[in-house]
């Protein structure tokens, strides 16, 4: 195992530094803004940002690589992640902030892309799913180490800043001194929305909705937790407890969905976000403790949802499409992660901070309601056609390249024969 592991130590301290510095400029920024009495409105509008950027660097970085190389592109996007964090804190204005959010999310997808693509030119068939989980854990514990770093200084100051851009500098470092080949082109996924619709309805709808609510939370809890009276400790904490929590209840979620209707468990899972959702509306909780159980139960539900949803479509997907059906499904989960943070701002401005988690209801409740018609009007997959559920990383943080990663080998070699072939230069370690 460590065999296989050591080699790609580099492309694991890049990614670990990449995601924790995304993690710190993830919520420093709507600390920072509710401090700086920046609108409710304004702060969803970073969230719409950030999913604009992210959405064309999954679909931009391929072309750009074939262009000038992995090692150049991947330097290009860590230097310009640090130069938007900075920016940020120079001019500290909405008008400024929301495109520079997009640029954030530009440069974190195509870097993103560009590891994940050297890590699955280095997965062999024996260690392709152990390299994949190791990705995961090293991903998820970065980014809530990034969001946590916060409870150790004050948000009026630079330094959280000033860190984020240290730490996407540093990310550069390793694939940059690294004796690692370089691997094959990127993966290129386009939008093929007929295409997807056809081959699940229910999957469709769905990961648009779970976009819609998890990005609304995901842009705007910090403000949420400032706004019912949380110190900056548990504001972090209300921020990282829902992503730990989502990741522990994929566990027993996919066994659950391997052995029943998929449809029926992300019924149950939409339930119980809903119960959440309703909690936090009407319950009027206030007291740190019942917010983080809350908060708890809420992430354990909306980030459980995204890995049942792909694993559905894949059951009906025709051989050699996994790729391509998982990197068009996040991308429909992108344009829902553009509409949500915006909506929910607006809701919040008007009508409090609770209506965050009106926006997040109603979401989860066509959600359900749509799978309840498909229950009634489309059978379910046999169990013998069922492919194996597979956890992953947040969908916010996925690219069409974690899809290629996340396959069998079976389902890589298939996608790749099925794909056009592409043609892009070597770096040469240059």
């Amino acid at each position: 195992m460590l065999r296989s592991i050591l080699p790609l130590t580099a492309l694991f301290m890049g990614s670990a530094f990449l995601l924790f510095a995304g993690g710190v400029n993830g919520l420093i920024l709507p600390v920072r803004g509710e401090a700086e009495g920046f609108s409710a409105t304004s702060l969803g509008l970073l969230g719409t940002g950030w999913a604009t950027g992210y959405v064309a660097g999954c679909l931009r970085t391929p072309a750009l690589v074939a262009r000038v190389g992995h090692i150049r592109a991947f330097g290009a996007m860590c230097a310009l992640a640090a130069i938007a964090v900075l920016l940020s804190l120079v001019l500290i204005k909405p008008w400024v902030w929301v495109p520079v959010r997009a640029l954030s999310g530009f440069c974190f997808a195509g870097a993103a892309m560009i590891v994940e693509s050297w890590l699955n030119e280095r997965a062999d068939v024996a260690s392709r799913g152990r390299i994949f989980g190791i990705y995961t854990m090293v991903n998820l514990a970065a980014t809530t180490a990034g969001q946590m770093v916060l409870t150790l200084g004050d948000s009026r100051g630079y330094f959280f800043f000033v860190l984020a851009a240290m730490v996407y500098c540093l990310a550069l470092l390793p694939t940059a001194i690294s004796a690692t080949s370089t691997p094959t082109p990127l993966t290129s996924v386009s939008l093929n929305l007929r295409g997807l619709w056809k081959n699940s309805p229910i999957a469709v709808f769905s990961v648009f909705m779970v976009g819609v609510s998890n990005a609304a939370f995901g842009t705007l809890a910090a403000v949420y937790a400032a706004r019912i009276g949380l110190t900056l400790s548990d504001i972090a904490l209300f921020a990282s407890i829902p992503i730990l929590a989502g990741a522990a209840l994929q566990i027993p979620v996919g066994i659950a969905s391997d052995r029943l209707d998929r449809r029926r468990v992300l019924i149950g899972v939409a339930a119980l976000a809903l119960l959440a959702d309703a909690l936090f509306v009407f319950g009027g909780f206030v007291n740190p403790v019942g917010v983080m159980v809350l908060a708890g139960l809420f992430g354990a539900a909306v980030f459980a949802m995204y890995p049942i949803i792909v694993a559905h479509a894949n059951d009906h997907a025709a051989p050699g499409t996994f790729i391509q059906v998982s990197g068009g499904l996040l991308l429909v989960f992108g344009v829902g992660s553009i509409i949500g943070p915006t909506v929910a701002g607006i809701a919040m401005s008007r009508l409090g901070p609770q209506s965050l988690f009106a926006v997040t209801g109603v979401a989860h409740i066509l959600l359900i309601l749509f799978a309840l018609l498909r229950l009634k009007t489309a059978p379910a997959v046999a169990q013998e056609k069922k492919g194996s559920f597979q956890a992953g990383p947040l969908a916010r943080g996925s690219t069409p390249e974690t899809a290629a990663l996340a396959a069998n080998a079976v389902e890589l070699d298939a996608d790749r024969a099925n794909a056009p072939e592409t043609a892009g230069p070597k770096d040469g370690g240059t």
